[in-house]
């Protein structure tokens, strides 16, 4: 399996991917090698992290797409899944925790939110709307619960949402999680957050790269520029 605590001399391969955990760290996937020396640390902990990070740090903001416009009348609320990209860390475990290496096998896209001036780029992703937990790609793709409260007084239209890389909680089984809620004010007016909790209670919670890096953590992002 690849997520979870990896020793010396242990090794992942199949047709998508080949990982040597040694002194010599090898990392081959998505046509990208990658080869490391490692000196100290005596495992290997690889999870997904937040994919804000590829590739470079641009921004630490998540915008996602949806496919179908949500409608939702006033005073309501609905749960929705929804999926996002996948990026995975691989940590040196020794006296200090290290972040060693990061992949995904999404190509990333960028957009801008709000105004030229003033707005904020962000990490972008289309996906599709579902009512059930839907079948992913496991190594491109999480599924993320979303949870829409509308606490205007008007029918709204929702046709995507902006999350900040600081505030996310990922679990994992097989495959990424999160659950995030969505809370729409008025009619350009939107604010979300993470609740750090999983999708369901055989997942393992993975390690904030974020938190770890800088021991920043904000719970809640303000939509200013519309959700439609």
């Amino acid at each position: 399996m690849l997520y979870g605590v990896h020793k010396f001399g242990e090794k992942i391969e199949d047709e998508k991917i080949y990982i040597k955990f040694d002194r010599e760290y090898i990392r081959v996937a998505n046509n990208e090698r990658v080869e490391k020396v490692v000196v100290g640390g005596d495992k290997f902990l690889i999870n997904p992290v937040e994919p804000v990070n590829l590739p470079k740090e641009i921004t630490r903001f998540l915008l996602i797409e949806f496919s179908k416009t949500v409608s939702i009348e006033p005073k309501s609320m609905v749960k929705l899944y929804v999926k996002f990209p996948v990026e995975i860390g691989v940590f040196v475990i020794g006296k200090k925790l290290y972040i060693l290496d990061i992949f995904t096998f999404v190509n990333p896209k960028f957009t801008l939110y709000g105004e030229p001036r003033r707005g904020i780029v962000c990490r972008y992703f289309k996906s599709d709307v579902y009512t059930n937990l839907p079948e992913v790609s496991k190594l491109r793709e999480g599924v993320m619960e979303l949870t829409i409260k509308n606490e205007f007084d008007e029918w709204v239209n929702v046709k995507k949402a902006v999350f900040d890389g600081y505030g996310m909680k990922i679990y994992y089984s097989d495959f990424p999680s999160m659950v995030a809620t969505m809370k729409i004010e008025n009619k350009s007016l939107a604010e979300t957050s993470f609740s750090d909790k999983p999708l369901s209670s055989n997942m393992k919670k993975s390690l904030e790269l974020y938190t770890a890096k800088r021991f920043i953590e904000r719970k809640k992002f303000t939509m200013e520029w519309g959700y439609s």
